[in-house]
């Protein structure tokens, strides 16, 4: 499923327009990027948690030249799925 999918998905289920769909599906996503960014978790009972991951820093291998590199550390987003989530796709 992709965005369009989850669009019409969304507003089908819901009697919404497309773009009503779209909007309301566009402002979830901003929210989730806005807290994640400053910092924050943002939890949905029964769907799941996303949240930032902080990965140190650590040395890599070139694949082509097989030269040592220096990658670093960096923050990334993650999910962990809830447990209906869970149960549901077991």
């Amino acid at each position: 499923m992709n965005k369009a999918d989850l669009i019409e998905a969304v507003a089908k289920e819901a009697g919404l327009s497309k773009r009503a769909a779209g909007d309301a599906i566009d402002s979830v996503i901003s929210n989730v990027t806005k807290t994640l960014k400053k910092g924050g978790e943002v939890t949905l009972i029964g769907f799941g948690t996303f949240g930032i991951s902080k990965r140190a820093a650590r040395t890599g291998r070139n694949p082509q030249t097989g030269a040592t590199i220096k990658i670093k550390a960096k923050k990334v987003p993650r999910f962990r799925a809830g447990a209906a989530l869970k149960k549901a796709v077991a």
